[in-house]
This record gives structure tokens, sequence and C-alpha cells, in this order.
């Protein structure tokens, strides 16, 4: 008897090497364009019931696309299941092409793939087809809804390129109404950046399910369930099947049908297609209460995003998802693609190879992480960012060691950690607390002077801003820039490794794709925010002195690894008219990334917003009122709620690379390519429009959209914005478009 993998590949090997080995046994390469068929064409009915995640495409190249389709039957549940590929050029299917010497394709949807087929066709390029998948039952005919896709053009064609990119799509208690305002563009495909789906059912730090919106998992036993401060609890996938419905309920969404069945998608994941901020097969919902290192999780959402995304594989044709094989080696999704001359899109895998996050969430505030021989050892000496430290076992015969280790219970860190180097100004802030409780001592406990000239000084967690153990802030969140970049300096020349987002192999071979391209445009199809989002509160009236320091927003994106984006801009700037196209942080922003200390090495970004998912500044909001300690600060919600106006404050000059930012409104982004131009417009709505169904009214959407052009050109790593009728510069040092 032959192993699963075995018979899969076997069976493979039978029906030819050029089918596309998707989630059937069979698949089929190409499609000749002979002249139409003549046997009459056969009666088919509507069988959309059969075909509820409607049909996709995806991966164009000059000579070959992906087509997908998912049928099912309710008579036949867990069956294999026989269906058949229709292509034509036409939209009536008059002129049907044949297929592997046939007019149809005969294929089958397993039931071990979740009834999935997806389909590689081989054709002309620069050519438009429409296609169907047909299933047969009782006699009858029953066609999926239609898909019209396009190959990409030839690569030495002289022609213009016409794509949109999108990120953040989550669906709990949200329409997708961003998304209408693309089917009626014509576009020669769209790119989806990730956060297709969410992992989570309700998470009421930013989900709120209505009565149409909302998802149940059917292995509910099998899903992780999660439990606010509140004692509110939700749920997360774990299994297969957890996030097999994820896709199901994500692709009956009818504006998203409709993009699909009208362009092809090229996607990459980010991190909810597995886990919140998560990194290779680690979730962080505990902030390092728990180790969350679950790959069976991983590899279940792997094979689902398989499953459903119609993604093909050029370096292995046969490729099928073996959940046998060991993560993170079980699939490889970056990839690159050629539009004519002008554009190479170049798509990167963020999440599998990267490590922790450097800054550990359960770290014990007070720890010293670098003293004053690590930091005197610097170039600069000890940076003034530093703070002064106590050897808590000997320092005033261990009072404070006595003190911290009975407020452990009460503060909620580990009593363990109490030990060695610990932050003085952490020490005087718990002294503080204990001494205006009720049940403070008499007499009070000192305090440590902190102008004693005998205390050595270094970098703290406390001085990252870690404010209380077990959490994402001043961790992966609201951290303290100029403590941090000293830390990251330091880990980063005793071991690069700690900044290894990509990986090795994904590096060189990124590198090696973007050095050797010779299209006009390269472009980098990449998950977060490559320009430092930053604030700077040192001017700030009202707020407590801990906090007048500047801060970058969050260490999940590329401020997280600050030495590796400078490595990695310094190779990119010299090939000139590269451009970063980027999601996940549910913003829209425009900039120019420069190497730190030198603004001549640089490239252009462009951020799009989210789709549905709750805009930047609610989640700031959101994240300020859960914070038991930033929620006590007066002055934080309105802060939150002006967070564009700290992001572009000239006064500060926080962000000299960031041009553009608005993180209120949710959207999309659409991108015109020619010889000489890379042109953006950002199409904005409101965020209140997302919780709205404009399904059977979406004549009434194009009025609600407000856009802004920007632009690169060619031989030039500047930004331009149309303001006017007329293009201005960026200019970074007046913080000004000129």
């Amino acid at each position: 008897m032959l192993k699963r993998r075995d018979f899969l590949r076997a069976t493979l090997a039978t029906l030819g090497a050029a089918a596309l080995p998707g989630c059937g046994d069979e698949g089929g390469q190409s499609t000749s364009t002979t002249p139409p068929t003549t046997t009459p064409p056969r009666t088919v009915e509507n069988g959309e019931a059969f075909f509820p995640q409607w049909t996709a495409s995806g991966d164009p190249r000059p000579t070959s696309v992906i087509l997908w389709t998912r049928v099912v039957d309710p008579d036949k549940p867990g069956a294999d299941l026989d269906l058949e590929l229709e292509v034509a050029l036409d939209d009536k299917f008059e002129q049907l092409l044949t297929v592997n010497g046939e007019e149809r394709l005969t294929l089958k949807a397993e039931a071990a793939y979740d009834n999935c087929v997806k389909v590689r066709i081989r054709g002309e390029a620069s050519t438009t087809y429409y296609y169907r998948f047909v299933y047969a039952k009782d006699g009858k005919f029953f066609a999926s809804p239609k898909g019209r896709t396009k190959t990409a053009p030839a690569e030495d064609a002289d022609v213009a390129v016409r794509f949109a990119f999108v990120s953040c799509q989550d669906f709990i208690g949200r329409y997708y109404n961003s998304l209408f305002a693309l089917t009626s563009v014509e576009l020669d495909f769209f790119v989806h950046l990730g956060d297709y789906v969410y992992e989570t059912t309700g998470d009421p730090s930013f989900q709120t399910p209505d009565s149409t919106r909302k998802l149940t998992f059917g292995d509910q036993a099998g899903a992780i369930t999660l439990k606010t401060a509140k004692g509110e609890t939700y749920q997360a996938a774990r299994t297969l099947d957890n996030y097999r419905d994820l896709y199901r309920t994500y692709r009956s969404d009818p504006a998203l049908q409709m993009l699909h069945g009208r362009a092809p998608m090229i996607a990459i994941w980010d991190d909810h297609e597995f886990s919140d901020d998560s990194w290779g097969a680690h979730g962080t919902y505990t902030d390092g209460r728990e180790d969350e290192l679950d790959v069976e999780r991983r590899k279940a959402a792997n094979q689902a995003w398989f499953e459903y995304m119609p993604v093909d594989y050029p370096d292995d044709p046969d490729f099928r998802y073996d959940p046998a094989k060991s993560f993170p080696g079980d699939i490889r999704i970056h990839r690159d693609f050629t539009f004519g001359k002008h554009v190479h899109l170049v798509m990167t895998d963020l999440r599998t190879h990267r490590p922790d996050h450097q800054i550990p969430e359960d770290a014990f505030p007070g720890a010293v992480a670098f003293d004053q021989a690590a930091l005197a050892a610097l170039p600069g000496g000890v940076p003034a960012s530093a703070t002064p430290y106590v050897e808590v076992e000997t320092y005033a015969n261990g009072l404070y060691k006595g003190v911290l280790t009975q407020a452990a219970p009460i503060v909620g860190y580990d009593p363990q950690k109490v030990t060695g180097k610990i932050n003085a100004i952490y020490i005087n802030t718990i002294v503080a607390s204990i001494n205006a409780s009720p049940m403070a001592p008499n007499p009070p406990i000192p305090t440590i002077d902190l102008a004693d000239p005998s205390l050595e000084r270094g970098i703290s967690f406390f001085d990252l801003n870690k404010l209380s153990p077990y959490s994402g802030i001043g961790a992966r969140n609201f951290v303290h820039k100029d403590a941090f970049d000293v830390y990251s300096k330091i880990r980063f020349e005793a071991d690069p490794k700690t900044q290894d987002v990509m990986g090795e192999a994904q590096e060189k071979w990124f590198l090696d794709t973007m050095t050797g391209s010779t299209s006009t445009w390269k472009i980098w199809g990449n998950e977060f925010c490559l320009v430092p989002i930053q604030i700077d509160l040192r001017m700030v009236p009202g707020i407590p002195a801990l906090l007048q320091r500047r801060f970058y927003m969050g260490l999940d994106a590329w401020d997280g690894f600050r030495e590796k984006r400078d490595e990695l801009l310094g190779k990119l700037a010299p090939l000139g008219n590269v451009v970063a196209i980027t999601g996940d942080i549910h913003a829209f922003f425009a900039g120019t990334p420069w190497v730190s200390g030198d603004p001549t090495k640089k490239i252009v970004e462009f951020v799009t917003s989210a789709v549905s998912s709750g805009t930047f500044r609610e989640l700031l909001v959101s994240q300020v009122a859960s914070d038991p300690i930033l929620s006590t600060v007066p002055a934080a919600p309105q802060l939150a709620m002006n967070i564009d106006a700290l992001l572009s404050d000239a006064a500060s000059a926080v962000n000299p690379h960031l041009a553009h930012a608005e993180s209120t409104k949710h959207g999309l982004c659409v991108v015109d390519v020619g010889p000489t131009e890379l042109v953006v417009t950002m199409h904005a709505i409101a965020s209140e429009e997302v919780k709205i169904d404009y399904t059977s009214n979406t004549g009434t959407l194009s009025d609600k959209f407000s856009s802004i052009r920007f632009k690169a050109v060619a031989g030039e790593s500047e930004l331009y914005k149309e303001l006017d009728g007329a293009w201005k510069r960026w200019d970074p040092e007046t913080f000004a478009w000129v």
C-alpha cells in the first residue's frame, strides 16, 4: 500500500507534471488558443450553492495563472467530488478553449484538502481568460460563478501596469466596503499584503460581532479559549478545521468574491493568518506567562492558507502541502513576478523565519539588561538614556531586595527575578507605591538617592518603558526610543541573528533578486512598516516625567530590527527605483525610509490602511483604555486621539522620513506604473463606514471615498504629492512639500 504522500506523488506523475498539485488529485496545465469548439454548448444552471466561496485566481505570469475553487455537496459530506473546468475567451463561454486537448478538464476535489481545487493554466501573455467550474449532479450541470483573470505581459513588453494593494480585512462586525471600490477599477492584478483572515472570533479589544458578521468554530473544543482582564472570553483558531472555518467565512463576503472574480491576486501572509504578533510558530497572547510555541497550530494555519489561496510554487510545480514535513520547511511563500519591462514585484515572508521580539514580554521591569561596563564599551561611552542601578542583594544591606520580594505578589512579577542589578528608579517607584498605600509602613521606606555619584548607570527594561511584567507595553509596543536604540545595537553586534527577520536563505534570495533585476521598478511586497513610526513626548505638558521621552509605537515591525533594516536599505538604495508597498499598521503612510544617520541612502515606501480592521488610532485608544498603567495617565487618551499630529510634528522633527500620516480611515491603494513614474492613489473611507453593510447599495459608496495621489520618479529616491494640480516634493529638512 502506498503511503499518503507517495500516493499523491504517484497520481500527479500519472496525470502529467504540469497539473497544478493544489487540493485535488488532478489538475490541468495548458490552455491553447485553438479556434472555438463546435460542439453545442451544454445547458448549465446556476450552481452558486455548490461553490459557496466562489472562484479566484492568482500568481499571474506571462504564460500561466492559477485558478481556484471549492465545491461542496451537502448530500456527500466528506467525499471526494468530481468537477470540470471550462476556460474561454469570452464571458458567455461561447469561445471555449481546449484544455490539455479537451474541451473541459476533469478534476477531483479531495475531501482531504477541504474539497478545494487549484489548476495552473498555461496560455498567452497579456491575455484575459474567463473560467468556470462545473459540478454534475442528478443529470444536471451546475456552474460556479464565472471568474475573469489575466496573464502577465511578456518580460520585454513596454507596457504600463495597474495594480492595487490591500491588507488587514477583519470580518468580525465589519464589512469590506473598501473592496467594492476596486470592483469597478480595471486592474492587471491586486496584491494582498497579509491579514487576509484574523484568527480570533471576537477579541473585545478590536472585534465586535454583529448578527451577520460573526464566526463560531465548528471545532470549538480544538480552539484556544482566551480571557480578557475583565473576564470576557473568546476563541482563537488552533486546529486545521478552525483555520478552514476562517477562510470559508471570510471568502463568503460578496465584495471579496467580486474582486477575486475580476482580477488575479498575489498574496503573502502576515501574522493573523496564524496568530497576532507571531514569530515562527510562537504566539504572544499571554505576553510571556506561557510558552506559546505550537508547531502543529502553525502547520494547520499553513495548510489552510495553502488550500484556500491561489498561489503558485515555481520552484516546485508539483508542490502539495505535506503536514508531515517539519516546520519551517513545510512551505515557502516568498517569490517574485515580472510584468513587462517596468515592474518586478518581489514578495517576502517576514513571519516564518524571524526571531523573537527583542524585549521579552515577561521581563522583570527593574532588571538591568546592560550594565555600565557594557555601555562604557560603546564608541560614545555611557549614553544619556542610561539610569542608576544597584546590586539589590548588597545595597543598603539588602533592604530593597526584601521590599521588592514582598511587593511581587501585588505588582505581579516573579519574586525569583528580584536579584542582581536592579534599576534604582524602578525601586523608588515600588517604594512610593507602598508608602502611599493604606498599609504604609511607619516610618516610610526610604527611597534611593538617584544623585548618589557612587551609583553605576545602565539600561534596564524599565528604561525601555517596561512598566509592568507580562505586557506588550514596553516590549512590542510603546518603547522608549533612545534606550532601545542602545539596547538593540548592543544585541545586534553581539549576535546578528537577533534581527534575522527573513532568515539567511530568504534574505540572500531577496537581495540577489533585487540586485539582479533589470526592470525599471523594483517593488518590494513588504508586510510591515519600514519607515520609523515614532513620537516625541518630551515637550508635551501634563504627562508624568517617565513618559516625557521619545517612543517607538511598535517593535513588531521594522522598528524592532533597526540594524537589519539599515543593512538592507544600505544595499537597496544604490539600486535605484526601489519602492516598498506595505500594510499591517491600519494607517496610510508615505515616506522615504533611510539608513540611520544617512538620508542619502533611501527608498520610497507607500503604506495602505486596513480594508476593515480597526484603524491605527482606534487600536491605540483601545490599548490605552485597557492598559492598567496607561489608563491612569490623564493625558494618554488624548495623545492617542491625536496620534497623527504627534507623528507629523515639525517642532519635534521626530519623523523627517514620514511625509504623510492618516491613521483614522480605512481603504486601499491603486498603483499606476510606467517607464518614468510610479503613481500611488490612496483611496480612504471613514472608519464608521466599515460597520455598515452596503452590499445592496454599493452605488452610494463612491461619494464616501476621498483620494490623495503620490508618486516616485525614475532615477530619484524622492517622494512627491499632488497638491492643487501640481506635484510637490517632500523636503524632510523643512517638513514641507516644496
